[in-house]
């Protein structure tokens, strides 16, 4: 299977290294600069199930490839667009599109741009960095990947996906329930990307605090509100399982938006809240603390430029 990763990034160049790593045949779709680190570095895996470090297939966007099976989609938000008009020639009639972007617009973004058929369900939970080098920087235990039908079918070419996948030193899970998984994890990066970057602190001390801990309840109930209202399938009782979630964390825990904050770098604001918040608006109800974050978030990208 020709798998194509969008971005040689902290996520794409982690997934992809280890697919690599095991022998599949995988290319890097990425820029000037990335591909003179990788032609200078290769591309170097430091991580706690083991460091890997090979010279990867690059590819730009000018240039001129066959279609892929299929394209893993690691981008950030806000550099979606430029993205899907980057991967659009490398896409064939049976081309599966694999998103691991949080939040949910972007299926809507790509079902318009490929067509309903091309787009499958993915997310990931990994936590890795970037050096000044481009070294993938990856730091716990959790490395893994979901993936699956929108609808749930166990297709044939899901089970090309599933064998391509398997054997790897990350976790490739595939998921019958895959559009509830992404939406669980909206909710779960909705609250702590929020509160941590509302509050400028690892999700420990937050998490000692009377208002701290209000703030989560407050942020998990308005945005699952609002998703149920949008007939998001989310288990009935996935507040309170994310708010244990939550309290188990580390406590030094960072959410990525806000280690982006920190390197101020650009924020997904409104792929993650405004979306939520022009939903709420349409809806009729009142969501607070979203629109808190919300502002924090614009407030930041103001200064920050």
């Amino acid at each position: 299977m020709r798998i194509l990763v969008v971005g040689a990034g902290a996520v794409g160049g982690y997934f992809g290294g280890r697919l690599a790593e095991k022998g599949e045949d995988v290319t890097f779709l990425v820029r000037d600069k990335r591909e003179h680190q990788l032609k200078e570095h290769g591309l170097q895996l430091e991580s706690v199930h083991g460091d890997f470090r090979f010279q990867p297939k690059t590819l730009k966007a000018e240039e001129k490839a066959e279609p892929f099976d299929v394209i893993i989609l690691s981008t950030k938000a806000y550099h979606l667009k430029g993205a899907i008009d980057s991967l659009t020639p490398f896409v064939g009639k049976d081309t599966m599109i694999l998103p691991l972007l949080n939040g949910m617009s972007h299926v809507d973004d790509l079902i318009e741009a490929f067509g309903e058929g091309k787009v499958i369900g993915g997310l990931c939970f990994v936590e890795s960095t970037l050096d000044e080098a481009g070294k993938v920087i990856q730091t716990s235990p959790i490395h893994d990947m979901v993936f699956g039908e929108r609808n749930g079918e166990r297709t044939s070419r899901i089970a090309r996906l599933e064998e391509a996948f398997s054997g790897t030193k990350a976790n490739f899970r595939l998921s019958d329930t895959i559009e509830g998984e992404m939406w669980h994890k909206y909710l779960f990066i909705t609250t702590l990307s929020g509160v941590t970057s509302l509050y400028r602190a690892p999700i420990g001390p937050i998490r000692e605090t009377g208002e701290g801990e209000r703030r989560i309840k407050a942020v998990l109930s308005q945005s699952a509100r609002v998703m149920r209202n949008l007939e998001a399938p989310l288990s009935k009782n996935i507040e309170e399982a994310l708010f244990d979630k939550i309290k188990g964390m580390g406590y030094s825990m960072k959410s990525s938006l806000q280690r982006d904050m920190e390197k101020n770098l650009s924020v997904e604001a409104d792929h993650l809240y405004g979306y939520l918040l022009e939903a709420a608006e349409s809806q009729d109800v009142e969501v607070p603390d979203l629109q808190l974050i919300y502002g924090n978030l614009k407030i930041y990208e103001i200064a920050s430029k």
